[in-house]
Formats: C-alpha cells, structure tokens, sequence
C-alpha cells in the first residue's frame, strides 16, 4: 500500500515558532520506499511517535523542496538518523544547488559523506529512488530556490506537491497528480509575498482537476478560519474533493 502521513501541518513562522501545528514535514511510503519531504522542526520526534512508529533508520531518501527552516530544521538529524549516525553508508539525499552550494548551505559539510549520494534538484529534472520516479517540473518563485514534486506510481502521476511559491499563471498546468497536495500560508491574497492564498489555491484545483486536493503548511489566518471549514467550502465550490490535512493524518495514494 502507498501511503502518505502528515508529520506536520504548520506553515509559516509564527505557526511554527509556537507549534500551533506540528512542523515535521510528509512521510511517503511507496513501492516499498520510505521516503521524508521537508523535515521541519520536530520531524525526528514525530516520526518515533506516530503510530505505528515510524523509523527514521529504515528512510530510503530524504527530498527537501528549499532551504527555509520550516522545511529543513531536522534535516541534519534525519540524514543522521537515515545513515544510523554515518556508520552505514546509505540513503538518497535530494536538496536545490542552493542548499549546497552557497554561502548558507543548509547540508552540514560533516554530513556530506553520510549518504550514499547527493542529488542536485533541478528545473524539469527526473529522479528515482528504487522504482519510484518524481519530477521538478518549474523552479517556483519564492525567495530561496524552491521546486514542487510530482510522484509517479506504475507510469501514472499518482502524487503532487505544489511546494511554497508566489501564484503565477499555469502553475496548475505543471502539476497533474491524482492527489493534489498544496502548501497554503495565506488566507487572502498578496501578491507582495511569496506564498499562495485560499483563493489562488481555488484557482489551481480548479484548473487541475484533481480526484482530490489537499491543503496544508497553514499561516496564522488560515488556521483562526478553520482549515477543514475552508476546505468543505471549496469542496462545495468546486465540486472536487477538498481535504485540510491534520498532524498525524495519513492517506493511502
């Protein structure tokens, strides 16, 4: 079975700072390969107390979409914890040229070594991990380099995550997956930041048609909205399935 769990829902600082929602980021098993995207704050505590635990040791590959601390602050524990503390040589790493490669690098130069390889993100790149394929399609526009992920399970786009980015026109059309995964910080509309809104996310379902959508990495306004009241709502609006994701949740892809 391919599943999909929630070890974190928060976006933004300030959700995070007070762990409003849990920040640890989306663990993916599929074809039999564990897999951890964005491993926030709190990602190696989340996955030992979901039940059934989850083990970090047994991670296949680690993806992150960009170098912010919200997507990122365990990933130096998690690369540990992947490679049973760099005694096995082991494991995928996939990070932007950014997160290696510049002033800032979010991959501790120690940690390097650990993995059994490295692998640069790029636009309209594709990847494997064992037998599952994923793709970059479009670098976003956000203020780090940052790229979404489209996950294909027997030749089909089973999975899509639409990772933080300004809304920008045919953003939908990069992202097919039957499951439709959205990362959504804003209540209303900015177009002076760079992270998608309610109704810039009502635009892309629409325009995608997924079977279903889900929203998460929720702002502080989103979450005093409800999130699972704005997702009913859009569900009603659009007639597709709308789904606000909660720490812990997992579904099957």
């Amino acid at each position: 079975m391919n599943t999909l769990k929630f070890l974190g829902t928060s976006g933004a600082r300030f959700v995070m700072i007070k762990q409003l929602r849990a920040s640890g980021g989306l663990w993916l098993n599929l074809e039999g390969k564990n897999i951890v995207v964005d491993p926030g704050p709190g990602s190696l505590v989340r996955a030992l107390s979901s039940k059934p635990k989850l083990d970090p040791s047994k991670l296949d590959a680690i993806i992150i979409t960009h170098k912010h601390l919200d997507h990122m602050g365990d990933l130096s524990v998690m690369i540990e914890a992947m490679t049973e503390g760099g005694f096995k040589k082991k494991g995928l790493l996939f990070v932007p040229g950014d997160a290696i490669e510049s002033d800032d690098p979010a991959v501790l130069k120690y940690l390097r070594g650990f993995p059994e390889e490295i692998i640069i993100l790029k636009e309209g790149g594709k990847y494997k991990i064992g037998g599952v394929e994923f793709s970059t399609p479009i670098k976003h526009d956000h203020r780090v380099e940052t790229y979404g992920l489209n996950f294909k399970i027997k030749e089909k786009t089973a999975l899509s995550i639409v990772a933080d980015t300004r809304f920008f026109n045919g953003i939908e059309k990069y992202y097919s997956g039957k499951t439709l995964v959205i990362n959504v910080v804003r209540y209303e509309q900015d177009n002076t930041l760079d992270h998608l809104s309610i109704g810039d996310v009502k635009e892309i379902i629409a325009k995608a048609k997924p079977e279903r959508a889900i929203i998460t990495h929720f702002g502080m306004k989103v979450l005093q909205k409800k999130p699972w009241v704005i997702a009913q709502t859009l569900t009603e609006e659009l007639g597709i399935e709308v789904i606000a994701a909660r720490d812990g949740m997992e579904i099957e892809i």
